[in-house]
């Protein structure tokens, strides 16, 4: 390197490391009114793995942090704000305004201000560990006088399950039929007249406050829905945010590290952390039948209060940009339950009698561990995976190659079309309309069609398996490239149709499924297709009446009759993992200009890009407007993908 660039390299580095989070305040909007225990397709604040979150209050709404949300197989606001702060001088309660200019959410951090007359409020929220969070409420007098306040704590449920006791200086607040408990401490050795109602409480005590001093007050509140605590050894609560900011800032400064910009691309940089505070939100910590820490796709949706494959994979590889470890847990929380024979499940819960093994997803997890070795070189994951990833890989030749000719087809292990078109992971793909289901042998059904992006996926991870191999010096290396360059072979022969140029699912007859659609650009993703290949594929990509619409790249040719992306979920919308694989491709062979160009379009209009709402499972291409799921993760572990590969 000459002297030049490593003065930049330098520079790039002292600019990166030194990322704050007091530098991204509100890159998240998470104000929120509860008004239904059940609506939670909003945008709320969890850390730590904790299984209950919080928001910000709407101005006006309540004197205390929104909340909280309590997880457990879906979600339910436990109250509208479950203390909120109520002060009285000489009998009289003062009213609480919210200070908007005080009032922010932190990478990290909840914060919130009042005023009322000459008292200024401010809170602090953060999470101290996987099951608690610590609240300081700092009350400061600005007049010239002392004050002699009555300072009250008060809470209602709006779960009508939810009933209320004392402990001591605790509220308990426990869930009808279930083990669960929501508990609030005050860590004030100064008594409390705590009184509590079946469906509420108060906590008051009176303070003085000297003309210009303060008063801090600090309560912790936490939510086991194990039936266990993990408390934080420290409540002071200078030590509890020290750690916190320490840990947050580590994140952000690994975060910029891995990207080829400086937070002082005001659009990137924010657009970035959006996307790690979405996986950071969406991360639940080992409980009841997971062993592992993982990721929600979505804990705003009530359908994915689990943990997915398919996710699973895609998250890892945006998680290892700032957290590689819980990367790297979220890849064992699904292996937890592989079965004998190789088989991962589709997905698992905390309640394991819900998790589903009717079918898999589309086998990413080896190009997952290659990603999470790339960036940390962990030989030892590799040591620990390698196994498991063999197993899954040779599952899908033993249950889902009804022909036994070297490709597979997507299935289900009940017999059901409905589960194996879950398989493919395009639930409802208009490739899939026409398909029926053939028995394999126990347990083992397939569709009568061989999909090109399950054996471009395999062809993937044959390479990458011998990678692995390679590194960790297993002797398989050889053969898996041998496997890779005679599956290659048969996709190009078998799924490519040289009159359209264009690559399309095959029905065991031989017949190509001619419906245009994002699995065809994966052999480009995985580099497997011809150059000569590209130039027509590229075409059609850009082509605003087939792929290059308003928010590029839907999963469905817009020209077909069945396009259809406000009700269609894989029938039309623009999924954000997709349209990567469809980038990442032209990148890979060299075309630039036309990856760039879908880029920039995808980062002009689809919603959520360039302000502060969240980001969605997929988007609307001719309109940008976001549709399903809110916060999704792999959404958000995607778009980090793209920031980071220079489009």
């Amino acid at each position: 390197m000459n002297k030049m660039k490593w003065l930049l390299a330098l520079l790039l580095t002292q600019q990166t490391v030194s990322a704050q989070r007091n530098h991204f305040p509100d890159v998240l909007d998470v104000r929120y009114e509860v008004k239904d225990t059940n609506r939670i397709a909003t945008s709320f604040f969890s850390d730590n793995g904790a299984w209950h979150a919080y928001a910000l209050p709407v101005p006006g709404t309540a004197t205390g942090f929104t909340g909280p949300l309590l997880m457990d197989m879906k979600g339910e606001w436990l109250s509208k704000a479950i203390a909120q702060l109520h002060l009285y001088a000489d009998g009289r309660e003062l009213p609480l305004q919210q200070d908007t200019t005080a009032t922010h959410y932190y990478p990290g951090l909840l914060q919130l201000g009042f005023y009322s007359g000459q008292i200024a409020v401010r809170m602090q929220l953060v999470f101290s560990s996987s099951r608690e969070t610590v609240i300081q409420t700092v009350i400061r007098n600005n007049g010239a006088q002392p004050l002699q306040l009555r300072l009250q704590w008060e809470g209602a449920a709006l779960l009508k399950r939810a009933q209320f006791s004392r402990e001591g200086n605790n509220v308990r607040v426990g869930v009808t039929g279930t083990k669960h408990v929501f508990r609030l401490h005050w860590c004030a050795q100064a008594p409390w007249d705590i009184q509590t109602t079946a469906d509420g409480y108060t906590a008051a005590r009176e303070v003085s406050i000297p003309a210009g001093g303060e008063l801090e007050d600090l309560q912790t509140q936490g939510f086991w829905p194990d039936g266990h605590m993990v408390v934080a050894p420290e409540r002071e609560f200078d030590i509890v945010l020290q750690k916190n900011e320490q840990r947050w800032n580590g994140y952000l400064q690994q975060l910029f590290r891995r990207m080829p910009f400086t937070e002082k691309d005001r659009f990137r940089s924010r657009l970035a952390v959006k996307s790690m505070i979405t996986l950071l939100t969406n991360w639940r910590s080992a409980a009841g039948h997971l062993r592992h820490d993982g990721v929600f796709p979505s804990a705003s949706y009530q359908g994915f209060y689990g943990f997915w494959s398919w996710d699973s994979w895609k998250q890892a590889v945006g998680l290892v940009n700032f957290a590689p470890s819980l990367a790297k847990d979220n890849i064992r929380s699904m292996f937890d339950y592989q079965t004998a024979s190789g088989m991962v499940p589709d997905c698992v819960y905390a309640d394991s009698t819900e998790n589903n093994f009717r079918d898999t997803k589309p086998p990413l997890a080896a190009w997952a561990v290659w990603e999470i070795f790339a960036a940390t070189r962990d030989t030892a994951f590799l040591r620990e995976m390698y196994p498991a990833l063999d197993r899954y890989h040779r599952w899908w030749y033993a249950e889902r190659d009804h022909d036994r000719n070297g490709l597979c087809e997507f299935g289900s292990t009940d017999g059901t079309r409905i589960a194996a078109a879950w398989e493919s992971g395009m639930d409802n793909a208009v490739r899939f309309d026409k398909a029926k289901m053939l028995h394999n042998g126990p347990g083992a059904w397939s569709l009568d069609q061989e999909s090109v992006d399950l054996n471009v996926y395999l062809s993937k991870e044959k390479t990458i398996l011998a990678q692995i191999a390679a590194v960790i010096g297993q002797p398989a290396a050889g053969a898996l490239r041998k496997e890779a360059a005679i599956l290659d072979r048969q996709i190009n022969q078998l799924f490519f149709d040289t009159a359209s140029g264009y690559y399309y699912d095959r029905k065991l007859t031989g017949e190509l499924v001619r419906v245009k659609g994002a699995e065809a650009w994966v052999a480009l993703w995985a580099g497997i297709a011809p150059a000569s290949r590209v130039k027509k594929m590229a075409q059609y990509m850009l082509d605003t009446t087939v792929f290059n619409t308003l928010v590029p790249l839907p999963v469905l040719d817009a020209s077909e009759k069945a396009f259809d992306p406000q009700r269609g979920y894989w029938r039309g919308p623009v999924w954000i993992d997709q349209f990567y694989f469809g980038v990442k491709g032209l990148q890979q062979y060299k075309q630039q200009a036309a990856a760039r160009t879908l880029v920039n379009k995808l980062w002009q209009h689809a919603a959520g890009m360039r302000d502060d709402q969240p980001l969605r499972e997929n988007y609307h291409p001719l309109t940008g407007k976001g549709l399903n799921a809110v916060n999704f993760s792999w959404t958000a572990a995607h778009v980090l993908l793209l920031l980071s590969d220079k489009f």
